[in-house]
């Protein structure tokens, strides 16, 4: 049987063999005692990396998300956040349940907010019946492919510094943002006084996230984590490979680009195909396929090509590219494509 081929997302990297060998001989102590080295380790490169005085290590992206939002704000505070968010479609209504806070959503383009509109939904003023502004979420880069340009994000910043509200950026993929940008990450991170960021996902580690921010901010959200039940003990060894996943594979991104943008190219030279070329930004590739490809027929072409997929929805389909797809699978994948619309 041929190689299995993962292109659901970038979620199913599995842990580099340098990866697994730091689990293995990580040092580690009790990390709710602050006695585990790796993961100060772990959290002093993390936050330098980001630019920020403190970072946290968290066990998921929602996680640190959810546990922003439960540090900035106060029950009943509101957070404007854009309405394509992953934080209003994929984290289960956690906002409403942890931080006990409602969500304010803006109209995007594509993932990015305008300036004027994130500042018309700012509560001023004394009024008794609003609730207050607690905090303002940005995403860089986006699940729809495409990253915020600098000049976006320091538009809301600024009207953020005019209001007093603080800045959460989901950056989930913040490296993959500052790859396509061709900056440092710290240009991106500047315009926010949070950040989440995931060591999963194109940077390969098995588990974990960190959340930075100040060493106030820090100091507040890890009492936080151990309420929510995130106080971990020889955690370690999970730290391990995040260090290596910041060291090494965040230089590796723009290869997983260049082989999301030959994925793309290949694929919109198959007759049916519509490739949005303008949204391959990093790792994924959106697609509009014909509408007798909707399926069954397409999803178990792929199947028994030894290709994991997440079916088209209403048409519509993402691949993503990570350190495990090379140019043999995504050539692997195209013919099958290339094979139903003969």
């Amino acid at each position: 049987m041929q190689t299995m081929i993962d292109v659901r997302s970038d979620t199913v990297t599995q842990p580099t063999k340098a990866m697994r060998e730091a689990m293995f001989s990580a040092v580690v102590g009790d990390d709710v005692y602050g006695d585990d080295p790796t993961v100060r380790d772990l959290e002093t490169l993390g936050a330098a990396l980001l630019g920020k005085e403190a970072a946290l290590f968290v066990p998921t992206g929602h996680f640190g998300n959810q546990l922003a939002l439960f540090t900035h704000c106060k029950h009943g505070d509101e957070v404007i956040v854009g309405d394509d968010s992953h934080i209003v479609w994929h984290e289960v209504g956690a906002a409403a349940v942890i931080a006990g806070v409602q969500l304010r959503t803006v109209e995007s383009d594509k993932g990015v907010l305008d300036a004027a509109a994130v500042e018309k939904r700012i509560r001023v003023g004394d009024d008794i019946h609003y609730p207050n502004t607690g905090l303002i979420c940005l995403e860089n880069a986006l699940s729809n492919g495409r990253v915020v340009p600098l000049a976006a994000m320091q538009a809301v910043w600024k009207v953020a510094q005019r209001h007093q509200v603080p800045v959460h950026l989901d950056g989930a993929r913040v490296f993959n943002a500052a790859a396509h940008l061709g900056c440092n990450v710290k240009e991106i991170t500047q315009y926010a006084d949070s950040v989440m960021c995931c060591l999963s996902k194109g940077l390969a580690a098995p588990v974990g996230s960190l959340l930075a921010g100040s060493a106030a901010f820090i100091a507040q959200a890890r009492k936080k984590r151990k309420l929510l039940g995130g106080g971990m003990r020889q955690v370690g060894v999970l730290a391990a490979p995040g260090i290596l996943a910041l060291n090494e594979m965040v230089k590796r991104l723009p290869e997983d680009h260049a082989n999301a943008h030959y994925l793309a190219e290949q694929l919109s030279r198959l007759p049916g195909i519509a490739v949005e070329m303008d949204d391959v930004q990093i790792n994924m590739v959106w697609f509009n396929l014909p509408p007798f490809l909707y399926g069954d027929v397409l999803m178990d072409a792929l199947s028994e090509a030894n290709i994991k997929a997440n079916p088209p929805e209403a048409g519509r389909m993402r691949l993503v590219t990570h350190w495990q797809i090379d140019r043999a699978a995504i050539d692997r994948i195209v013919a099958v494509f290339a094979g139903l619309l003969k």
